[in-house]
């Protein structure tokens, strides 16, 4: 790994190691049976995984000063899980004070990586990483615009944006793999998880807004 020091590679081995296990977890709960133990628990660890990743991810930037291109991302995946989780178990748009703040910490967290873009070497395209801070401002409007949907409305639809959410956080972390380790297939090697993730996402939520018509 070059000339790094014992404690960077450390930690890019563990980041590496974190981000390539959430991916393996992710897929488990995506095909296994929904609310059953393996889906459960195979999620849980994915979201600890997940943890690891943004950590890493971020003491890889702050502390080794390495290059932050895969930063929105990082945040985009840690988010959507965190609030996908937080879906399921509420159940319910009620405003609670730990998800406004993970939401304006990692809105903060978006606005300082694009006033800083061109200081912190970006080796991926501009349009990748525009589209994708985008999408993460995108996800942390609604979920502050949510608040005003009606409670007994949302008790119908919380399922879905459980799916997308965790279906988008998978993805987006399949983007920095696949766009990491093919770099030479860019940009469809960055863009194209995520359209498949969303095309995933959708037919997931078709799928089970059918099997609840018909139950």
């Amino acid at each position: 790994m070059g000339d790094y020091t014992f404690s960077h590679q450390l930690n890019i081995i563990i980041h590496v190691t974190s981000g390539t296990a959430a991916l393996f977890l992710g897929l488990l709960a995506l095909i296994s049976k929904k609310g059953r133990r393996v889906h459960k628990k195979s999620g849980l660890i994915f979201l600890v995984l997940i943890a690891i990743v943004i950590l890493t991810a971020l003491m890889g930037v702050f502390a080794f000063e390495a290059n932050g291109f895969l930063i929105a991302l990082t945040m985009l995946s840690g988010y959507q899980a965190f609030s996908g989780y937080r879906v399921l178990k509420s159940k319910s748009n009620k405003p609670k004070t730990l998800d406004i703040l993970i939401a304006l910490l990692t809105l903060s967290s978006g606005l300082y990586f694009l006033y800083y873009f061109d200081s912190i070497g970006m080796i991926w395209s501009p349009v990748i990483i525009y589209s994708t801070v985008g999408a993460l401002f995108a996800m942390i409007a609604y979920d502050f615009l949510r608040y005003l949907i009606k409670a007994e409305r949302y008790k119908k639809i919380w399922l879905y944006e459980h799916i997308y959410k965790m279906i988008a956080a998978f993805t987006a972390l399949l983007a920095a793999f696949i766009g990491t380790v093919l770099p030479q297939y860019h940009p469809y090697s960055q863009f194209l998880p995520s359209i498949f993730g969303t095309l995933l996402a959708i037919g997931s939520i078709l799928f089970f807004r059918r099997k609840r018509s018909l139950s």
